[in-house]
């Protein structure tokens, strides 16, 4: 662009900004660079179109670096990288824009840094700073709104003597101002410098011709409209362009300039809309604000009642209290003072001993019966005592659980939208939780929330975690194991939302989940299991070696169970996993086993004439059944018919009932270095069996079906479903 075209947009901006058109406090937004909030000083461009100063990507890189070195040195607890530290020393940024500084005696090792724009991560390569642009038309406008601010504030003459007059050119050759003295001297007619270019004072000196920062000895003359950004041709031949599609320097300046020009007309020729709908925002923010304050004088007398009632009721309660101790306390004192009365009469005693002494039947006869009557009556006192009132207030224990409940659940009014229910069925909780719910009327709300929060031991409540989702499912991750979360969703129609739905309890694993699947080699018998390719599901299957063999049934032969383990052993820690059994399952054993167990078991050849198996035994040697000792390098379960057997042990006597129905999924969890194995009820995570196990040796999950019979893995909350949703 030459000088004069630049001068007169220059003008046109100023006039805009003359007549109102467009504000200096909007301009400066555009100046100011996003690092240091000052207007730009020698802008770059990064790679994600946004500008900053030279200066503040070298004190960036800088601070990484040394954040890095200090997170690496002193381990530090800071848990991003993007903490922002301590600046680098001043005199480390001087060292590196001094003109003698060279290129690589403090150049930063990190190229990769949050822009502080758009705060994504801008990777610059290989080349770091010295591959970007420096943006020369920001940096000339930045220039010319500084003039524009100072107005009054003149540009000296550099090569004048004290004291220095006033510029009048400055020349971008020589980058320097002179005066109109000065500027002859300097420049005199006939020589090579009278044809340098100069312009009006300035302080901005940039190069006339823009270099490309990868060839630093080409010229830039294409632009790549894949990058968006200048190429020399070297880059287009051979370079990091050369299967982009470029074109000519001139065409890109015209096509932008083009587009550029049509936006910031639509802007001003929009002016009068922007001001109508400005001042209808304005309208409604206070519309809004009055709104507001009387939904928050409605809400404040709402809850008044309520403290009106809650204290009239506190009133009345505790005037029932006060009135049943008084009248409690009354016959407590009467009957005391009741028993007082009795040691007061030791001085009776003595009366009667005294009548005692009379001879005469008579006059016995005639003072005794009274004084019969009034020991009797003192006698019958101290044989029962009872106290004339009780003095426990249970009867007089407010009952709130109603309340409360109802009181937890105050909202707004729904307006029409209807409470969203969660799917306990479809709901579950393996390494993540899996929450779907379900609306009564679809597509009437346009998003929802759900909460989800942790329930401690002791029944405390922690603050809810919220997630705005906009379908009806939701996978939650990063959940703490063996413990409860209650969940809840609620509808959101516009600004208008819904009740929260009834929560949902929810409890995790005992530990971290085992990923394995079924291994198709150790033990695996393609004759009598099907394996599909997934390796996660597992099916028994009559064959033809066992139609032949069924003649031995005449001698007590029993069928063989098949084996099958996973193809992960466990050495340490606490593990989870589990699965489920297909209904129509005959006989399905599941549980770990040590692998010399295993080697134990899997060693004879799997047909029917394996010594392993006897005719008249009646039992397989690999049963859990077989022994109890809390030692043992295995335990398994027996799943079948749609029951759930426990095995035998010395806690279990024979009447007791060992038969459980099949859970929908049964859980494992084994704890290595206790050595113990547990089963549970996924449904519930309920323990339904647990017992000691030697584990020093390696232990795999382990797994035999006899009959027809199948087995699934479950899916860890899975992997294919946030595929499935990340593709839609």
């Amino acid at each position: 662009m030459s000088d004069s075209g630049e001068m007169s947009e220059f003008g046109y901006i100023m006039d805009l900004l003359a007549r109102g058109k467009v504000t200096i406090k909007n301009i400066e937004r555009e100046l100011i660079c996003p690092a240091c909030k000052e207007l730009f000083t020698h802008p770059l461009i990064l790679p994600c179109q946004h500008n900053i100063c030279h200066k503040c990507v070298k004190e960036l890189l800088l601070t990484l670096d040394d954040s890095f070195n200090d997170v690496g040195s002193d381990n530090s607890n800071q848990s991003s990288p993007r903490l922002w530290v301590t600046s680098p020393s001043l005199d480390k940024i001087d060292r590196i824009n001094r003109p003698g500084w060279k290129r690589n005696s403090l150049t930063p090792k990190t190229t990769t840094f949050p822009c502080p724009g758009c705060e994504h991560d801008v990777d610059l390569g290989e080349r770091g700073i010295n591959g970007l642009f420096r943006n020369f038309t920001l940096e000339t406008i930045v220039e010319r709104y500084r003039q524009a601010a100072r107005a009054a504030t003149a540009i000296m003459c550099d090569l004048c003597k004290p004291p220095p007059q006033e510029s009048t050119k400055s020349c971008m050759d020589c980058s320097a101002s002179y005066c109109n003295e000065c500027f002859k001297i300097y420049h005199p007619w006939g020589t090579i410098k009278a044809q340098h270019e100069y312009v009006g004072p300035t302080t901005n000196f940039r190069p006339k011709i823009l270099m490309c920062p990868e060839h630093e000895t080409e010229r830039i003359n294409m632009y790549c409209e894949l990058c968006r950004r200048p190429v020399c041709h070297l880059c287009k031949l051979g370079g990091n362009h050369s299967n982009h599609r470029v074109t000519t320097m001139s065409s890109a300046y015209k096509t932008l300039k083009e587009k550029l020009s049509k936006d910031i007309d639509y802007l001003i020729g929009k002016e009068s809309q922007v001001k109508s709908q400005i001042s209808e925002l304005n309208l409604l923010m206070k519309e809004t604000e009055c709104n507001g304050e009387r939904a928050k004088e409605d809400a404040i007398t709402h809850f008044e009642k309520l403290f009106e009632i809650l204290e009239e009721r506190k009133s009345c309660v505790l005037k029932a209290i006060d009135a049943s101790k008084k009248l409690r306390l009354d016959k407590f004192q009467t009957q005391m003072e009741e028993y007082q009365g009795l040691l007061e009469n030791n001085g009776l005693v003595g009366y009667a001993q005294e009548v005692l002494k009379e001879t005469d039947q008579s006059c016995f006869v005639q003072t005794a019966k009274q004084l019969h009557l009034r020991i009797q009556k003192a006698t019958e006192s101290l044989k029962s005592f009872r106290p004339a009132a009780q003095t426990s207030f249970e009867d007089y224990v407010i009952n709130t659980s109603k309340q409360t409940e109802l009181l937890g659940e105050l909202s707004f009014f729904s307006s029409g939208i209807d409470v969203p229910e969660i799917n306990e069925e479809q709901s579950k909780v393996y390494n993540n939780a899996l929450i779907n719910w379900h609306h009564p009327e679809k597509d009437t709300a346009d998003s929802y929330v759900l909460e989800y929060r942790k329930i401690n031991r002791d029944e405390e409540m922690l603050s809810w975690n919220e997630i705005e989702v906009c379908g009806t499912s939701k996978v939650i991750s990063e959940l703490e194991s063996n413990c409860n979360y209650a969940f809840r969703v609620r509808a959101y129609k516009g600004s208008i939302c819904s009740p929260c739905s009834r929560e949902l309890v929810l409890r995790t694993p005992p530990a971290p989940v085992f990923n394995f699947l079924f291994d198709e080699k150790c033990g695996y018998n393609n004759e009598h299991l099907l394996l599909n390719l997934k390796r996660d599901r597992v099916e028994s299957r009559a064959g033809f070696n066992l139609l032949l063999a069924a003649e031995r049934i005449q001698v007590g032969y029993y069928t063989s169970l098949d084996y099958i383990i996973g193809d992960v052993g466990i050495t340490k820690g606490k593990h989870f996993w589990a699965f489920r059994v297909e209904p129509y399952s005959y006989l399905v054993k599941a549980g770990v086993a040590s692998s010399d167990k295993l080697q134990e078991w899997l060693r004879s050849p799997r047909d029917a004439g394996s010594p392993r198996y006897e005719q008249d035994s009646g039992h397989d040697s690999g049963s859990e059944d077989a022994c109890f000792d809390s030692s043992q390098r295995f335990t398994l379960v027996t799943i079948g018919m749609k029951k759930f057997f426990l095995p035998k042990s010395p806690t279990f006597n024979e009447t007791e009932n060992r038969v459980l129905p099949m859970p929908t999924s049964i859980g494992v969890f084994l704890d290595y270095d206790k050595g113990r194995v547990s089963f549970y009820d996924m449904d519930h995570m309920k323990c339904l069996y647990e017992r000691q196990v030697d584990c020093s040796s390696t232990m795999y999950p382990a797994f035999a079906l006899m009959g027809s019979g199948g087995i699934q893995l479950e899916e860890p909350i899975t992997s294919k479903y946030l595929e499935y949703h990340e593709d839609m």
